[in-house]
Order: C-alpha cells, then structure tokens, then sequence
C-alpha cells in the first residue's frame, strides 16, 4: 500500500535525519515547530535550531546573516508569514543579495481547512515566483519531498519551499528508483497523446485520478508532476504542448501568478497551443474541513477532468 503522509510531515523527518550529514544545515522557526513539523529537527539537534519567536522579518533577517556566514538556514514558518508577512526580508535581505536561504511555507493552499481565509495562502507562488532569482519548489507527495529537502540543502542560492497539511497518498517512484528528482525538472508520471494536465503539489494526485476517469471515456491524458515552478521546466512543456496540442494545469492556488501563468507565459512565447489554467478563481477561501473547502472550489479529480475535455474540444476547433 503506497504511503500517505503530509508533505509537511516528510519535510521535518528527512531535514532531522539530514542534521549530521549536513552540519552547516540550521533551522530556523516562528513559533510553529510543531505545524511545521520542523521541531523534529529541535529534537535531532537543538543547539542548531532557533525558535524565533512570533517575528518572521525579524527570522527572515536573521537566516540572511547566518547565511553570510556559511551556514544554510531552513527559515520555516505558515506560508501566509514567511511568504506575506515577510515579503520584503526575503526580496532585499535573502533574494537581493543571493543568500543560500532557503524559505520555507508550511500549510499553502485551501487544503489548511479549518484555519480559513486567512491562513490559507494561495499566492505564495505567485510572490516568490516574482522574486529575481528566487526557485520555487512545491513537491507532491512525501517521496518527493525528501528529495527535494536533499536537493535543496545542496542547491547554493534562494529557494520557496511550499509544504502541505494534509496527508496525500505516494504518487511518485523516487525511492524505488523509477523516477529521478533534479530541481527544475518535471516528472511524466503519465503518458498520453490527446491532452496534457500539468499539475503542482498535491493536485498531482487528482490530475492522476482524473487520468483515470477520461481514460474510460476514450481520452489518453498525459500527467505531469511539476514540482518545480521556477525554474519551470520548458523542455518538457514545450514537448508536451507539441505532443499532444492542449493543455491542462492544476494548482492549490489562485491561476493568477502561479504554474498556470508560467506555463500560458511560456507557451504564448514559443508554442502556442489551448491551455486551461484550473485552481482557485481569484477568490479567498473560507473556513471548513479540508475536503469540503476544495470541493467548494472545484479543486477535485471530476473539474480537471471538466477541464481535459474542455481542452480538447477546444483543440479540436469550434463544431459546425
């Protein structure tokens, strides 16, 4: 049985079992360890991890001076804080001067449930992804995000780090070595010839599950895990709009600023083909338990699926 587990859960395990190989490696959190998860590391190693208390410019500030200093700070912290709050640390204090500081954005999307509009970070993307040098990783599954913490703490520059709160089941193939994880990278979990959905984080799982169902209806879609926003991986878009003429993308977060406009900005440049951005329709989010809100939204297997044929219909051209 594939494992389930939170992303968030997977990140604090792999970055403590990391602690003695890495000893540069510190982390750095605003009060919330234990939602963050990263207080498995407080536990693995606590004379390197530092509570900074309900001060996430003040963290933000601090993980850049402990960069200058050759250490590589985790700065962990809700998404809406590390992304939001401290917007302009991470532009001038980390991104500006290309700190090895690594952001991390625990509970984005509409998946925090209960924690409702404000807590539930849907543009943190969007923000990082405007940032001049600034990679954007969202990983899909627990798998991914072991990786992707290996990945990152031996990537020397600035990096977003989305984690989730919901436990998802194992999609990916890393630790059986059928996949390969390499930043800015994505990974065909799926192939198919008449419609592919690009999908982030744990929208992957649906994008699958919607695979599924058009695969009954006679329509072979193609699933890509893009687990790296920016830099996105053009190679295998480019391939995939070339391949199969229409596009489909899924995110937990708003379409405007996120893997949907980097994936439309790409293809609008270099190939243009049909594309249907799917996610959170420039609204805020409201409190509910998690499946509820998503379903709310239209995040679910059945609207990608909408989506898929809409996308090919649309390639199709208009009926007589």
């Amino acid at each position: 049985m594939a494992e389930k587990i939170a992303t968030r859960e997977a990140f604090g395990k792999a970055i403590a079992a990391l602690s003695a190989e890495y000893p540069e490696l510190v982390v750095l959190d605003a009060d919330l360890a234990g939602a963050t998860k990263s207080g498995e590391f407080k536990k693995a190693c606590p004379e390197r991890f530092l509570d900074m208390g309900i001060a996430e410019a003040n963290m933000v500030g601090v993980s850049a001076g402990l960069a200058t200093c050759g250490k590589k700070p985790f700065c962990c912290s809700f998404a809406m804080f590390t992304a939001g709050r401290a917007y302009e640390q991470v532009r001038n204090s980390v991104a500006y001067p290309h700190l090895n500081v690594k952001i991390v954005g625990s509970h984005g999307g509409l998946s925090v449930g209960e924690d409702g509009a404000t807590h539930q970070c849907i543009e943190d993307l969007s923000l990082m992804r405007t940032i001049p040098g600034m990679m954007v990783v969202n990983p899909c599954d627990g798998a991914e995000m072991r990786a992707a913490v290996k990945a990152l703490i031996e990537y020397d520059g600035p990096a977003y780090l989305r984690l989730g709160r919901s436990a998802v089941e194992t999609v990916t193939k890393y630790e059986t070595g059928e996949d390969t994880f390499e930043l800015g990278k994505g990974v065909t979990l799926r192939d198919g010839k008449d419609v592919t959905i690009a999908a982030t984080g744990m929208m992957v799982q649906l994008a699958l599950q919607a695979a599924e169902t058009l695969a009954g209806e006679g329509i072979d879609a193609r699933v890509l895990d893009i687990h790296t926003i920016k830099p996105l991986d053009r190679e295998l878009i480019l391939k995939a709009a070339k391949e199969t003429g229409a596009i489909v993308t899924t995110e937990e977060h708003n379409v405007i600023g996120g893997l949907g406009s980097a994936v439309c900005e790409l293809l609008s440049c270099h190939y243009p083909v049909p594309v249907i951005r799917h996610g959170v329709k420039d609204q805020f989010g409201r409190s509910g338990k998690a499946g509820e809100v998503l379903e709310a939204y239209g995040l679910t297997a059945d609207v990608i699926a909408k989506c898929a044929r809409h996308a090919v219909e649309k390639k199709q051209g208009p009926k007589e």
